[in-house]
């Protein structure tokens, strides 16, 4: 080694160290490019979620005198009417009830779809599949009026089942709860197929078919292999449809003709019609903890099921 190799290598000016700073900007570079590239969605979601989100939560301690004038306060009396009112208890159990079971009837009817559109080799897979995802190409609005002109008193449901000596008298479908729960069930099952079919991928074939070879039969294999599995992608679709079947307003208010009352439907009532803008955002506020709620048992489930 010649006398300058060796002082550079004393000094620590030598080739490795060279690399090293090279190594060294190059991730600062890249961590600039990451942070100049993040920035722009992090304002976005800020402007579009985050600012009108702490707005509303502050209009919820604002006073509403009902005539569309905000008195700006900071007090809890708007927060705590409607969790003093027992008609706003009912509405806010009847939005629960109503998103619970339209998310197992939408697992219940949507799972043997999802499971078969996973696994099937058909040729004609790829029309199947537009097949079953293309009632999301027409609007809820669009199904929620074809519901209504199905499911009422002179409905083709009615007239069907009156005609063949089923019942006689028609049976009240319309303007009620159950067929509020029957749209919402068709207008959320693509969404709970699509959110199945992500969670099938980690189902193998070869537990079942070693499930099968050690003498169990094919119910024992869909309970104690396929759906606990399966389970993941099944919580996945019923927090999905949950979620959005509490917070519609459309069909509650079309299909439920007024009688059905729930929080989104007493929220635009608030906003619109009484101009009431605290209240509205106290019960949306409410909505947004039972989403919270919904959201940590999901959590806890997954974590559960996981480990």
């Amino acid at each position: 080694m010649s006398a300058t190799q060796t002082l550079a290598s004393v000094e620590g000016t030598g080739p490795h160290r060279a690399s090293g700073e090279q190594e060294r900007r190059t991730k600062k570079r890249n961590r600039r490019i990451a942070l100049a590239l993040v920035v722009p969605g992090i304002l976005g979601i800020g402007v579009t979620f985050l600012f009108p989100l702490v707005y509303m939560i502050r209009m919820a301690f604002n006073e509403g005198s009902g005539n569309g004038i905000v008195v700006e306060t900071f007090t809890f009396a708007t927060i705590l009417d409607p969790l003093t009112d027992s008609y706003y208890w009912k509405v806010t159990v009847d939005t629960f009830l109503m998103g619970l079971v339209v998310g197992l009837l939408c697992i219940v009817v949507s799972y043997p779809i999802a499971l078969f559109l996973s696994r099937t080799q058909s040729k004609w897979m790829g029309l199947l599949l537009a097949a079953a995802l293309a009632p999301l190409l027409t609007s809820a609005v669009v199904r929620t009026y074809g519901w209504m002109v199905l499911l009422g008193d002179d409905g083709l449901v009615n007239s069907t089942l009156l005609g063949v000596g089923l019942i006689d008298s028609p049976i009240r479908m319309a303007n009620s709860m159950s067929g509020v729960v029957i749209g919402l069930v068709e207008i959320f099952m693509p969404y709970a197929i699509l959110a199945m079919m992500s969670g099938f991928g980690r189902i193998s074939t070869q537990l079942e078919e070693a499930a099968g070879s050690l003498g169990a039969n094919k119910a024992k294999v869909f309970f104690r292999v396929t759906f606990p599995l399966s389970l993941p992608g099944v919580l996945t679709a019923f927090l999905l449809v949950f979620v959005l079947s509490i917070s519609t307003f459309v069909t509650p208010r079309l299909l439920g003709g007024g009688v059905v009352q729930v929080l989104a439907t007493e929220i635009y009532d608030q906003a619109t019609g009484l101009l009431n803008w605290p209240f509205a955002a106290a019960l949306a506020l409410i909505l947004l903890v039972l989403f919270g709620a919904v959201i940590s048992v999901y959590q806890a489930l997954i974590k559960k099921i996981g480990g």
